[in-house]
């Protein structure tokens, strides 16, 4: 395991809410980042899919992950647009995410999430983009 993906691992159980979801990081690295999200009943809405707005987790926090690796900083993403394409249904989701710009404060990402059936399947389910920005450092910051 590389140092990298050991600090990623330590920052996503560092959030109450990945917890939650038993979020993991997988692969944590200047070129890709993928976190996967078991897809239990708790996460799905009222028609059996999983519910968008755990969809919209994975893409946010892997988009965000990218750019923390291109920035070697503290990040937190300045915006995001997702599109839904296909139901989340089966036995997990991954989002892949990795940089499409980086400059220095701020990265442009690019996320797919896809839906992963028992048979190891995957069928693509949301696409999004996002720009991530470094934080200023903590003693710069406004309490």
């Amino acid at each position: 395991m590389t140092d990298l993906l050991i600090v990623g691992k330590r920052a996503l159980a560092a959030q109450p809410f990945s917890r939650l979801l038993g979020a993991e990081l997988t692969e944590f690295s200047a070129e890709l980042v993928e976190i996967v999200v078991p897809i239990t009943e708790q996460i799905k809405q009222q028609n059996g899919f999983v519910h968008g707005g755990v969809i919209s987790y994975a893409a946010d926090n892997a988009l965000t992950f990218a750019g923390g690796a291109a920035l070697g900083a503290a990040v937190v993403t300045s915006e995001y647009k997702i599109n839904y394409l296909k139901p989340g249904i089966g036995a997990k989701l991954i989002a892949r995410a990795m940089v499409i710009h980086a400059g220095k404060n701020q990265v442009v990402c690019r996320c797919d999430v896809f839906a992963v059936g028992a048979d190891g399947a995957e069928i693509l389910c949301a696409a999004a983009q996002g720009t991530i920005v470094k934080l200023p450092d903590r003693s710069a910051r406004d309490v």
